[in-house]
């Protein structure tokens, strides 16, 4: 469906055309009053015959900066000038008053403020105040008093144009350049929730198996600093202990946090932390919607009904949440939900339930509360009148203060994209609550749509 763009400066030229018409018509109006006034009222009449054809027969002219052409505005502002000085001809002994278009004048004054800036009003305005000036046949106060208003108000008009042209080309570059940044960051979130997690896997099994293999290990290390790299804003990652070529330090390993830690993947000893990719696939037993191996976000979005059914679902259509949040329940994940169903727009529901299994990964990689243990994660969803509640808390260690900060700065962006990112691209909000040995809790909240 087309976007009708939108103009600040569209409202004036519909005012332009209303002007032109109730001014035309009050010119009429003018002649009608007083035409017993006028030394030659038939050519008065005959010339605002033609006004009032030209100005209706050429509104279409001043509906827009587009169709309000070069040609057309001299012929306008001629027909202006044409005007002023054929009034003392109609009305020799100064009888009527007014010329014979009258405030009329003005209006191709304002459409050259409207097309081309204050410059052009400027011209045009002087060029309709010496008509004034040669009809007066000499500079009185009136006329003076007219030709400076007509003059400083178009220049303020075509001033006020520019000024609003030059904010919305400020304000397309800003929304380019915002369109550019959320689809970078979509970009990024699935690299790190797919590519980043395979690469830390062979790195790590590369290490294990040494020969050949730990060349392979190393070159994906390799591969994850410069992925991680690029996707964190153009920042260069902090340099690791052992450096770029060192498969077994390519980066260190951070063991704790909990469901908003700062990568889902942050060090590789973590993939078998909880069953990982070779256990029993984590917290939600089968691995929950997403998992292949205990891998979050790969191909398998299908392996879990719901996750499947969002994902082929139109745009248009609503996905029930608690279908996708399901899969995520098991052993060591309890899942509480509404007893109705919770419709959102079904690539809404689709970035929530990643926004969750990406907390969850967090949960299994990092909160266990003593080395040997798994840590316990609940997932509350709640529909509220006016947005949608997900909180998923566990019972682990909690994060470190700085340590989500120090986790974006070395291209670790768990919380910032995978989770942040994806509620903020939706209007909603994500918050973090991490309390030292009482664990972590994620919000996350997601405004209704009509």
């Amino acid at each position: 469906m087309a976007v009708k763009k939108m103009s600040v400066e569209q409202p004036l030229w519909h005012a332009l055309t209303g002007y032109r018409v109730l001014t035309v018509l009050y010119a009429v109006a003018v002649f009608v009053w007083q035409h017993a006034d006028y030394s030659a009222p038939a050519v008065a009449g005959g010339f605002l015959a033609l006004l009032v054809v030209w100005t209706f027969a050429t509104l279409r002219k001043v509906a827009s900066a587009a169709r309000c052409t070069l040609p057309f505005l001299g012929a306008d502002v001629a027909f202006a000038v044409v005007g002023i000085l054929l009034s003392p001809l109609v009305d020799v002994h100064n009888q009527v008053g007014p010329t014979l278009p009258s405030i009329w004048v003005a209006g191709p004054v304002l459409a050259f403020a409207l097309k081309g800036g204050w410059r052009w009003a400027a011209g045009a305005s002087v060029l309709v105040g010496i008509a004034n000036v040669i009809e007066a046949g000499e500079i009185t106060r009136p006329t003076l008093h007219n030709v400076l208003l007509v003059c400083v108000a178009s220049v303020a008009i075509g001033y006020v144009v520019e000024v609003a042209r030059a904010s919305e080309r400020t304000l397309a570059r800003a929304l380019q350049i915002e369109a550019a940044t959320r689809e970078r960051e979509r970009l990024a979130r699935d690299i790190h929730d797919n590519v980043l997690q395979v690469l830390a896997m062979v790195q790590r099994k590369g290490t294990q198996a040494g020969g050949e293999a730990a060349e392979l290990g190393r070159m994906a290390g390799e591969q994850e600093i410069a992925l991680r790299s690029l996707i964190s804003t153009n920042r260069p990652p902090r340099q690791r202990q052992g450096g770029p070529g060192d498969g077994a330090a390519a980066s260190a390993p951070v063991a704790h946090a909990g469901a908003g830690a700062p990568d889902a993947v942050d060090g590789r000893d973590g993939l078998d932390a909880f069953g990982g990719a070779e256990g029993p696939g984590g917290l939600g037993g089968a691995g929950g919607p997403g998992r292949i191996d205990g891998l979050h976000g790969l191909d398998g979005l299908d392996a879990a009904d719901g996750f499947g059914a969002a994902e082929g679902a139109d745009e248009t259509e609503s996905a029930d949440l608690r279908a996708l949040l399901a899969p995520y329940a098991g052993a060591r994940v309890s899942f509480a939900e509404p007893g109705a169903p919770v419709r959102l727009p079904a690539r809404v529901a689709r970035e929530v339930a990643a926004a969750v299994g990406a907390a969850l990964d967090n949960v299994r990689l990092h909160a266990s509360p003593q080395p040997g243990q798994e840590a316990q994660a609940w997932i509350l969803l709640e529909d509220e009148p006016d947005a949608v509640l997900v909180t998923v808390r566990d019972d682990g260690p909690g994060i470190p203060e700085g340590r989500l900060a120090d986790a974006e700065a070395e291209g670790r962006l768990g919380v910032a994209l995978s989770i942040r990112g994806r509620l903020r691209d939706l209007g909603g909000t994500a918050d973090l609550v991490s309390v030292p040995g009482q664990g972590t809790e994620v919000e996350l909240r997601v405004p209704k749509h009509e």
